[in-house]
């Protein structure tokens, strides 16, 4: 007999309340705060370590992925009780990144029994980190020309080529990667999708500045690369489906990051705007700042809704489809209107870059909004998230 939400909801919140280390409560932001593991990160603190441990004893760094791959095997409706109860206690997730949120969840749709037998359990015990290599300099928005090539010899692929805006890459020790397997057919039916050991003879990877100071992104270089066959996720040549399937785990996976951290900075607006103004309390006197913060604010109740009701559509069995490109969309497009609103209500302080003159908040106030300038180019830009919109939701002629 199927246990009842209700029940699942009472076991899971005795299981958090007994096993949660007190000093993590509290601590949660956004989706990927938390441990991101890898081969090349450092030992977490004690207490990281003993939410991973209890959690990997029950499956729940990956709660509805199948038991036999290191999941809970949980339904999705116990994995949706379960991240409400992670909420509730502002837990961060015991393990984050790219191979719960977009590799993982793509070879459960087109992996072999290998591939997901190897990869998944590693994943779920955070012992590998995964990349994304799809950009390149000459392919951004317009992927499907891409030109890293994958030559088959014997029993191997030799790849070589450049990916570049990859993630975390530095820190990385697998990428998920397409490549050009064949140049006689049309663009879009030449593409294999590979997965890829940065430890490989070949691989390079060199970090990308950005002007806010710190940068995730980086280019990879792969050199004479060789790559096992049967690293290939469904065939070659056939890798078109696999990447456009990622994409829609993707940009739901940075809607929903997104929208954490709008959900964070609502109440800070108010208080930005409260310390700014000189009023503690009261109706803040400037009415443009008062309309702009109310503005922002029903635009984010619109968005959360949104990411419901897509959420509801995902626990009844419906992946992500192209509707994910208005959960991206929104997302990077409102997160940018609140920082540069921000920056605004802070005036001068809102500028900072170093020195005495400010504190450590507005400093961090000023790299957060020069980070959001990125929003809307990774993971596939605004442009190209309308078009999606247009032709696949909507069903607009081209």
């Amino acid at each position: 007999m199927t246990q009842s939400a209700g029940d699942f909801r009472q076991e899971a919140r005795a299981w958090l309340e007994a096993n949660a280390p007190a000093s993590l409560r509290g601590r949660r932001r956004g989706r990927f705060d938390g441990h991101w593991g890898g081969r090349k990160a450092a030992e977490p603190e004690a207490d990281v370590r003993r939410w991973l441990d209890a959690c990997l004893e029950r499956g729940w760094t990956a709660p509805t992925w199948p038991a036999a791959y290191g999941g809970g095997g949980l339904t999705k409706d116990q994995g949706e009780v379960l991240e409400e109860e992670l909420r509730r206690l502002a837990l961060p997730p015991p393990v984050v990144g790219f191979g719960l949120t977009m590799i993982g969840p793509t070879l459960l749709d087109f992996g072999t029994e290998a591939q997901t037998r190897e990869h998944l359990p590693a994943i779920c015990r955070g012992e590998v980190r995964w990349c994304q290599g799809y950009s390149e300099p000459g392919a951004g928005s317009d992927l499907a020309s891409l030109q890293t090539r994958a030559v088959r010899q014997g029993d191997h692929l030799l790849v070589n080529g450049q990916k570049v805006w990859t993630s975390h890459a530095d820190a990385s020790d697998w990428i998920f990667c397409l490549v050009r397997t064949n140049t006689a057919v049309k663009k879009q039916a030449g593409i294999t999708f590979l997965l890829i050991d940065m430890a490989s003879p070949g691989v390079s990877v060199r970090q990308i500045p950005l002007i806010s100071g710190a940068s995730p992104f980086c280019e990879v270089f792969f050199e004479d690369v060789r790559v096992p066959l049967e690293n290939v996720v469904d065939r070659v040549d056939k890798g078109w489906t696999v990447a456009k399937a990622l994409m829609q785990y993707e940009r739901t996976m940075i809607g929903e990051a997104m929208g954490g951290v709008l959900s964070a900075v609502e109440g800070e607006l108010v208080g930005l705007a409260r310390r700014h103004l000189g009023q503690p309390e009261g109706q803040l006197s400037d009415p443009a700042v008062r309309d702009q913060i109310a503005r922002n604010a029903m635009d984010s109740a619109c968005f959360a809704l949104t990411l419901t009701r897509l959420q509801q559509a995902a626990e009844a069995g419906q992946p992500p489809g192209s509707e994910s490109s208005i959960l991206k969309l929104c997302a990077s497009e409102l997160k940018q209107r609140r920082y540069e609103l921000a920056v605004e209500i802070a005036g001068y302080d809102g500028l900072g870059w170093e020195g005495a003159g400010f504190d450590e908040g507005s400093l961090s106030l000023t790299r957060e909004w020069l980070r959001s300038r990125a929003n809307t180019i990774e993971g596939g830009t605004s442009e190209i998230q309308l078009n999606v919109i247009a032709k696949r939701v909507l069903g607009l002629p081209d």
